[in-house]
């Protein structure tokens, strides 16, 4: 029987798992072998009770990830972003009443919240909101159109899954219009394109939309076709659906949906053969059907439509008026039916343990925490973060960690935002944009949960053009005004503030006349501080056009141990396209000059490029090569070798022919036609080079390449010329030579400057 039972035992440790469920162990009953059964069963029972919960829970964070959108509304100065906020806002119930941009009624537009943005009709901060549309949770930002903010809108792109371009029926396809469509296709984000302002005078979406082919060479075609133009603007055709919309209510918010009306018929069949045979162009699947010649359904072209606006290859074109309520629910549709959802859009990060291997995230709450800092601003509670979270979940009370500085903090206060309004939240996942109180960070740092070392790819941050001496009126506001100026420089990488080492001034730069004005005003508003400011200064540069020799000893004793260090090589210009604007060398063989001093050589030509001697202003693309040297055992130092380099390069700088370099902006202009001769006759005297000159209706429009130098004051300059008609938009371009002439004055200004110091 032992014998029996031992065999039994033996068997049961080697039987399959799904044997052993089942084995009745007939031959032998056992309590123990009963037990273990029970056992495992329970596991199982619970694995598999929490493998369900689990999926469940994947199930309903996919559904609430397909059902959100992320978007940016973004366009030319004066198009109607802001305006069209403002409707999306009231007809998704966020807010109950419409306000106009200007502020006229006291009140002024929901995403306008600063008073300097009400008072002038521009937005300069871009913010951010919420709202519910269908059971879809859309989170918009709304950016500046102005040029001189481009860096909102760049930040606002870099965290974006889709976007609204934004175009007037009237202006067209404007500077403005480019640059913002050069920033999405740089980020790669799907976009809706919606025509505004149907409702005003020498409105032409067709001319709009064929402007989008040519200038902006997007894939596209309308979606929709008006109905009646200018005063005679009443509703639209879904060319998608085949149903006429009528916007009725003292608010257009009651829609009613009807047939096609029947003088419209042959147009709209037009526009919707020609709507599926752009999009055939770029999606097989539709390709297929109309090359067979069958039948396309609704959901058939919306779902081709979907593919190809999600690959980028397909642009579907909207219209409508914003300000007279009309056009904007269907577009939210669109947004919900063409742009993506988070999980659609792939966003990579840069692996740090693993020298920057680009990793591509889930985008699923699942995943350790990854979320980007995109945008700072000081409120009434202290440093708040804006957040976008690309993977994993962020509560209240969590430990997050800053990988750029290494921190560990703990998360205070976690909201959501609407505009400057806040609403507390206890956690957010994977896709959403989130506010942050009490994290001391910098635009563009990653934050992770500790377990991954990622970061993301940060934005492009563009140059400023244009400098401001600037000084506080009253000397006992000193604190006030450095604390304003580190709150701007911190949360505006475009605005720098620095030391004129001559002259002792604090110099703030920035994107333009308008960008600075704007910080200025915000200094005396927010930080009651008054402040003198100093006539506009242009950031020039200096560079080199011939290669020269140095070969420098910077020898000094003076009693003790002394200073010795010799420096030889040649500096030269960069090729141009080159990436970087400074290069260091060293081509030394063998150890002339020991291995721990070359870096602070570096540093000392660094430091002489930061002020090159024609006219005091940073040297850029230039090449240094160090070929030989000496040095002392006993006498050389760093701080030697270092002042052998300053002193080197400013032996050479001359020889090698230095040319001051200006930057160029290009201005488009856009003015009646009569005052054409006048216009054009003020450029060439600001040595404006004409590129392009066309006509649209009755106006002309110019686009030219001017030194931003010759520019200060144009404003008023064009108002004078055109009786007010006129207007433009201006944005860098690049930094480029300046004439001879121009080059003496500026250095003999220089040196009288220095001269009466």
């Amino acid at each position: 029987m032992a014998m029996t039972r031992r065999s039994a035992s033996h068997l049961l440790s080697f039987r399959p798992f799904s044997l052993l469920l089942q084995s009745p162990l007939a031959d032998a009953p056992s309590m123990a072998a009963t037990a273990a059964v029970a056992s495992v069963r329970r596991a199982m029972s619970s694995a598999s009770a929490l493998r369900e919960r689990d999926e469940k829970g994947a199930a309903q964070w996919r559904e609430s990830m397909a059902r959100m959108r992320n978007i940016g509304i973004s366009a030319h100065i004066d198009s109607g972003k802001t305006t069209l906020t403002e409707r999306v806002l009231y007809y998704t119930g966020r807010i109950h009443e419409i306000h106009e941009v200007r502020g006229r009624d006291g009140v002024g537009a929901k995403m306008d919240s600063m008073d300097l943005e009400r008072e002038k009709g521009i937005t300069i901060q871009s913010a951010a909101t919420y709202c519910t549309w269908k059971g879809y949770q859309v989170n918009i930002i709304d950016t500046p159109g102005h040029v001189d903010f481009t860096i909102e809108v760049e930040r606002a792109l870099r965290v974006l899954d889709g976007a609204i371009l934004v175009l007037c029926s009237v202006g067209g396809v404007q500077s403005q219009s480019i640059t913002v469509d050069r920033q999405m296709r740089r980020y790669e984000i799907p976009r809706v394109a919606f025509i505004n302002k149907l409702d005003r005078m020498g409105a032409d979406p067709w001319k709009v939309l064929n402007q989008a082919r040519s200038k902006l060479r997007h894939h596209n075609a309308a979606v929709q076709v008006p109905i009646g133009l200018e005063e005679e603007f009443e509703g639209l055709v879904d060319l998608v659906e085949m149903k006429a919309y009528k916007f009725e209510g003292s608010s257009g918010q009651s829609v009613t949906a009807s047939d096609v009306p029947l003088n419209m018929e042959d147009l709209v069949m037009e526009k919707r053969r020609e709507l599926i045979e752009v999009v055939s162009e770029v999606d097989d699947q539709l390709a297929e059907a109309f090359l067979n010649d069958e039948p396309i359904t609704t959901n058939q072209l919306k779902a081709a439509i979907r593919r190809a606006t999600v690959a980028q290859k397909f642009i579907p074109v909207y219209m409508g008026s914003a300000f007279k309520n009309k056009g904007v629910q269907p577009l939210l549709d669109g947004v919900l039916d063409y742009l993506p959802c988070p999980l659609e859009v792939d966003n990579y990060a840069l692996d740090q343990n693993k020298s920057e291997e680009k990793v591509l995230l889930a985008g699923t709450p699942a995943e350790p925490l990854v979320a980007l800092a995109f945008k700072l601003e000081e409120g009434r509670f202290g440093q708040l973060t804006y957040l976008r979270i690309y993977d994993g979940v962020i509560r209240k009370g969590d430990f997050i960690y800053n990988v750029n500085t290494g921190k560990k903090i703990k998360v205070p206060r976690l909201v959501r935002m609407h505009s400057n309004e806040m609403e507390d939240i206890q956690e957010a996942h994977a896709g959403q944009i989130v506010a942050v109180f009490g994290v001391d960070c910098a635009s563009g740092d990653t934050f992770t949960n500790g377990t991954v070392k990622y970061t993301m790819t940060s934005m492009n941050v563009p140059e400023p053009v244009m400098s401001l001496a600037v000084s506080p009126i009253s000397k006992d506001s000193g604190g006030q005004f450095s604390k304003a100026l580190n709150r701007f420089q911190k949360e505006d990488p475009t605005f720098r503030v620095g030391l004129d080492p001559e002259s002792g001034q604090t110099i703030i730069s920035g994107m333009g006349e308008l960008h600075l004005d704007i910080y200025v005003e915000r200094i005396k508003r927010e930080y009651k501080v008054d402040a003198k400011v100093g006539k506009p200064r242009v950031n020039f540069r200096e560079t080199i056009t011939q290669r020269a020799e140095f070969d420098y000893l910077h020898k000094k004793q003076s009693g003790g141990q002394g200073q010795y260090g010799r420096v030889c090589g040649y500096i030269e210009p960069l090729p141009s396209g080159s990436d970087g604007k400074f290069e260091f060398d060293n081509m030394i063989i063998g150890q002339a000059i020991p291995s721990n001093f070359i870096p602070a050589i570096e540093k000392g030509f660094r430091e002489a490029c930061n002020s090159g001697s024609l006219i005091g202003h940073p040297v850029e693309n230039i090449r240094i090569v160090l070929t030989d040297g000496a040095s002392h055992q006993v006498d050389s130092s760093e701080l030697a070798f270092k002042l052998a380099a300053i002193y080197a390069f400013r032996q050479c700088y001359t020889a090698a022919k230095p040319v001051i370099l200006e930057p160029v902006m290009k201005v488009e202009l856009k003015f009646p036609t009569e005052f054409q001769g006048t216009v054009t006759g003020d450029m060439n005297k600001r040595k404006g080079i004409i590129v392009g000159n066309e006509q649209e209706g009755d106006d002309t429009i110019v686009v030219c390449h001017v030194p931003l130098n010759n520019m200060f004051g144009y404003a008023t300059a064009i108002r004078s010329v055109t009786q007010g008609k006129g207007e433009f938009t201006m944005e860098y371009l690049e930094h480029n030579i300046v004439s001879q002439d121009v080059q003496m004055q500026l250095v003999n200004s220089y040196k009288a400057a220095k001269g009466t110091e």
